[in-house]
């Protein structure tokens, strides 16, 4: 019996949505990650983008566990001696493009070569709860009620 390999000509696409509000960043993005990816259809192959498109809306409402909203820190080097910079969730949360948080984290979870950059490019990150993909009728995954730990811990 021979083993079965996908071909790109056969590989079906899905659309999923999320609702970020009150999600755990990390969690979300696992969730987000695999989809992304494929890693759960049952013709997943490592050398092929087969996974879905994924559009997360209300990214701003992501939730941070621990101190991580103040105390996390982004780091990035604009080339020149001396010149890293470094921010934080709340700064970007609170500034004008608040999803890139759930952006970045969600790519530092697939892999950095050109095939990690086309599964990317079917991540569609949403601000508020607008989104122009209503046309591809996307499946809402509702993977916060799965877990308590997957939503924000009402205290």
């Amino acid at each position: 019996m021979k083993t079965y390999s996908a071909k790109p000509s056969e590989i079906e696409r899905k659309w999923h949505l999320i609702d970020a509000t009150d999600l755990v960043l990390g969690r979300a993005a696992v969730e987000a990650a695999v989809l992304l990816r494929g890693k759960r259809k049952t013709t997943y192959s490592p050398n092929l983008d087969c996974g879905d498109h994924v559009v997360v809306i209300n990214a701003e409402k992501i939730h941070l566990t621990g101190n991580k909203f103040e105390n996390k820190r982004y780091y990035r080097h604009t080339g020149h001696p001396g010149g890293i910079k470094e921010t934080s969730p709340r700064k970007i949360l609170e500034g004008k493009f608040p999803e890139r948080v759930f952006i970045k984290a969600v790519e530092r979870m697939i892999s950095r070569n050109p095939l990690g950059r086309e599964q990317l490019r079917k991540l569609h990150v949403y601000a508020g709860p607008e989104h122009p993909h209503a046309g591809q009728s996307p499946v809402t995954s509702d993977f916060g009620s799965k877990k308590r730990q997957n939503k924000k811990s009402e205290v």
